[in-house]
């Protein structure tokens, strides 16, 4: 065999490289300037999966690095291919969640030029990523590769990306270049200090209530919160990313914030002095909601500081691990909270929300019975990806989480289209899981084409389309806001012959009595399906008319 034949090439070193780092899955679509990337992969341990459209690899990475905190890594070829990529790239930089983006550019024979398919690419992701990168020789890809997942699975987590020239990839490569190795950033104590600042707050508080969001699950926090919670007689309210951190079963939780109009969990906020929140960032829910008066001491307990905000001063920010943060505020506070009446009121009214919903049987269905036998259909661990739109606000305020991450939902950039793709890759994360995509009809034909992938792939999931012909969420606001709406309707094809037609199987329910058999039926099954249930949206105007008719103090 001659030196050329086994001369080692870049694209093998970038796949070693991803192999260093524990990379299990690439999500993509190969180009010609890819090629030789593509091709390494197969003599590796990394399953290549291939997806039907960019956007949809990139979700997947997501919801895979969200799951697993471990980056997903999405691939494209370069131009049209890379842009593509980006919004589900932008979803994880503003959902916090490790994503490395890796895609072609021509070569450097010709990016400094006017040329076929060259665009800026490290300059068109740098404001969507944490770090934007071009490789300029083979020699930089060790220290590139790992920069990227360093820098992605780092607090705060986030998105890279990193581009790699054609002639670049298919080098050969220099003796000695091999993958560098991994160092991991480990968790501080928090400052005894600042512990000490904060539980003198605690010491003079009269209402105090915890706030958990995405931070506290990234971090595990879930048993240190709760005992926390317990241990001071604490409320615990969370972000819609925040689900499950603290089960909601729990006698003092709140449910979670973040519904369009005040909601029940707000007056547990108009009653505090106090607000501890964990694991919390801006972008999850705009604080002005919980402090509008600005007149609430908040205790920052995170693995760095809080962004700035008029409506989120920082009295004191205990930055550290969070578990270990909440032990040592915990021993630092000489006191317990009384809980009122204000939290079980809230979670009674929940509770009954619920239990309307599994009493209404009326066709289209309600949104509250299609939430009510979700939950029933689910195990406590197994995995609901609500889309956005309205099925995502009925699902984030009313639907039980008892564990964390296993109600997802895209917060921070609120992306369309995600729980498809997203439900692939979380069934690769957790395969003994059942796992649920419930999107509305509009958001289900943005990635529908990823049906495909997961039937060849034999990745079985199930998908709930909420079916009402329109985009509901915004024909809620604009009947809220303006008495009338427009140019929100669409027609859909048959959803049970359209599933077929990618070899998964499809249901179609006609009657309210229909949707819960159907559901443990096609979950039980391990085949992808979709399961498309007409829904009677006139409940949104009515919920919020409600709510905005509450007053409190309850």
């Amino acid at each position: 065999m001659s030196a050329q034949a086994t001369q080692r090439t870049a694209a093998q070193l970038i796949v070693q490289a991803l192999e260093a780092e524990g990379v299990e899955y690439v999500f993509g679509i190969p180009g010609e300037e890819n090629i030789h990337f593509v091709d390494a992969l197969n003599d590796s341990s990394i399953r290549y999966v291939l997806v039907r459209h960019e956007q949809g690899a990139a979700f997947m990475a997501e919801i895979y690095g969200r799951l697993t905190g471990k980056a997903g890594v999405a691939s494209a070829t370069l131009g049209p291919g890379a842009i593509n990529l980006q919004l589900g790239v932008a979803d994880a930089t503003t959902n916090s969640t490790p994503v490395v983006a890796i895609t072609a550019q021509v070569g450097l024979d010709r990016i400094y030029k006017e040329s076929h398919q060259v665009v800026d690419l490290v300059s068109l992701f740098r404001p969507i990523t944490k770090w934007s990168e071009l490789a300029p020789s083979p020699q930089a890809l060790p220290e590139l590769i790992r920069k990227a997942f360093k820098t992605a699975q780092t607090e705060r987590p986030g998105a890279v990306y990193l581009a790699i020239p054609e002639d670049v990839e298919s080098a050969p490569l220099p003796e000695g270049l091999a993958p560098l190795p991994l160092n991991v950033v480990r968790p501080q104590d928090p400052s005894p200090s600042q512990v000490a600042r904060a539980a003198e707050i605690l010491a003079t508080a009269r209402r105090p209530i915890v706030l958990a969001g995405h931070g506290a699950t990234r971090a595990g926090a879930s048993d240190a919160l709760v005992r926390f919670s317990e241990k001071l007689g604490l409320p615990v309210a969370t972000t819609f990313n925040g689900k499950g951190v603290f089960p909601d079963d729990h006698r003092h939780a709140l449910g979670a914030v973040g519904f369009m109009r005040h909601d029940y969990v707000n007056f547990g906020f108009d009653e505090a002095d106090v607000l501890i929140t964990v694991g919390y960032e801006l972008q999850e829910f705009d604080p002005v909601k919980i402090n509008p008066a600005r007149d609430k001491k908040i205790i920052h307990v995170h693995r760095f500081p809080a962004e700035v905000d008029d409506h989120y001063p920082v009295a004191v920010g205990v930055h550290g691990d969070i578990s270990r943060s909440l032990h040592a505020l915990g021993d630092a506070v000489h006191r317990r909270f009384t809980m009122n009446g204000t939290g079980e009121k809230i979670r009674r009214m929940l509770r009954e929300e619920l239990e309307q919903g599994r009493e209404e049987n009326g066709f289209p269905l309600s949104p509250r019975r299609v939430v009510s036998d979700i939950r029933a259909a689910m195990g406590r661990e197994d995995i609901v990806l609500a889309d956005t739109g309205a099925v995502k606000m009925w699902m984030a305020r009313m639907y039980p989480t008892y564990e964390p991450n296993t109600m997802l939902v895209s917060n921070g950039l609120s992306s369309m289209g995600f729980s498809v793709p997203g439900a692939l890759a979380a069934k690769l994360a957790h395969p003994r899981r059942k796992v649920l995509a419930a999107t509305g009809d509009g958001a289900f034909l943005m990635n529908s084409q990823e049906l495909e992938t997961a039937v060849r792939e034999r990745i079985p999931f199930v998908v709930l389309v909420w079916e009402d012909g329109a985009y509901g969420l915004i024909e809620w606001k604009m009947d809220l806001e303006l008495g009338r709406d427009s140019h929100v309707a669409f027609g859909n094809p048959d959803f049970v012959k359209y599933a077929e037609s990618f070899g998964a199987r499809g249901y179609r329910i006609s009657s309210a009595g229909e949707l819960l058999p159907t559901l443990r039926k096609a979950l039980a099954d391990d085949v992808v399906s979709v399961i498309a249930v007409p829904v009677d949206y006139s409940a949104n105007l009515g919920l919020t008319d409600k709510l905005g008719e509450l007053t409190g103090p309850f």
